[in-house]
């Protein structure tokens, strides 16, 4: 018999990010996103968007596209860096309070590169999506690195795959994890001993400290490539604003989820959608309703 998850009701506790008049960058924390191949790094572009417009101190791109590595007008906003193989030392210097890797990060040895200094850096919030996830289901040695990372480090994972992300990993197929969601996402904690968010209809968390979650908002016009990176980038920036105001990553996580999902719903009723719903004008929502809730 599957068990049928209680509902995701995070959004109260958005009053946690309310600041004080005294606050500076710093406490809303730093968070660098790695991503953006060549021909990809719209998606690192929409999810440091959506982490810049969700209240991140810093958001600092470090990009693997060399042609997308320049300052972006629109966004001026945004720190955006050349990822290179010194990853490594680029994060050590940066300091970040939180990493997001995954969005339009490819699969090349620099990817691979990327993604290995991430799961090996110290004591923070990490977000894996996207690609990150693919190289994890197709590589043993950074699915080891990604346990060894939780067994050290409980709490401080996040995985956000949608269902085939989702069905690679657990080595199935997505039908199979689509019939039997609350099941599959309970064989991905096993798996990865991460807090891990599937996406879909009534996207669900879960993670070993926590039963399954369902969030009953959200519509079909979310189904549209790119808004699984501002998800990436708002749960990154969330996070990294918890640090200093009393939200660790489960309830950052749930937080970024539930909005995410209502912002999309609250442009439906105003006749945005649900056909043509973007990630932008979903970021822009969200920080709208984060600002309401506070």
């Amino acid at each position: 018999m599957t068990i049928k998850p209680d509902t995701l009701d995070a959004l109260k506790l958005v009053k946690f990010l309310e600041r004080e008049a005294s606050e500076h960058k710093g406490n809303a924390g730093k968070v660098v996103l790695i991503g953006g191949a060549p021909g990809m790094a719209g998606a690192l572009i929409l999810a440091g968007n959506a982490c810049l417009h969700l209240g991140a101190g810093w958001t600092i791109l470090e990009i693997l596209d060399p042609a997308s590595a320049h300052a972006d007008f629109d966004h001026p906003e945004l720190m955006i860096h050349l990822a290179t193989d010194d990853i490594r030392q680029t994060l050590n210097t940066a300091q970040p309070d939180v990493i997001a890797v995954g969005p339009g990060l490819g699969k090349s040895p620099l990817a691979i590169q990327c993604l290995g200094a991430t799961l090996s850096y110290s004591n923070i919030p990490l977000v894996i999506d996207a690609d990150a996830l693919n190289l994890i289901s197709e590589s043993t040695e950074l699915l080891e690195k990604l346990q060894v990372r939780n067994q050290a480090l409980p709490g401080l994972t996040v995985l956000t795959p949608h269902p085939g992300e989702a069905a690679k990993l657990l080595m199935t197929t997505t039908e199979k994890v689509q019939s039997d969601r609350v099941d599959a996402i309970q064989k991905l904690v096993e798996l990865t001993q991460s807090i891990v968010v599937l996406k879909g209809q009534h996207t669900l968390i879960a993670s070993s400290q926590h039963s399954p979650v369902q969030c009953l908002a959200g519509n079909a016009g979310m189904g549209t490539g790119g808004m699984g990176d501002i998800l990436t980038g708002s749960i990154a920036a969330i996070a990294a604003q918890g640090i200093r105001h009393q939200l660790d990553l489960w309830q950052a996580t749930g937080i970024a989820v539930e909005l995410h999902a209502s912002a999309a719903d609250s442009l439906v009723s105003k006749g945005i959608g649900p056909i043509g719903l973007t990630p932008s004008e979903t970021i822009l929502e969200m920080r709208a309703l984060l600002n309401k809730l506070l």
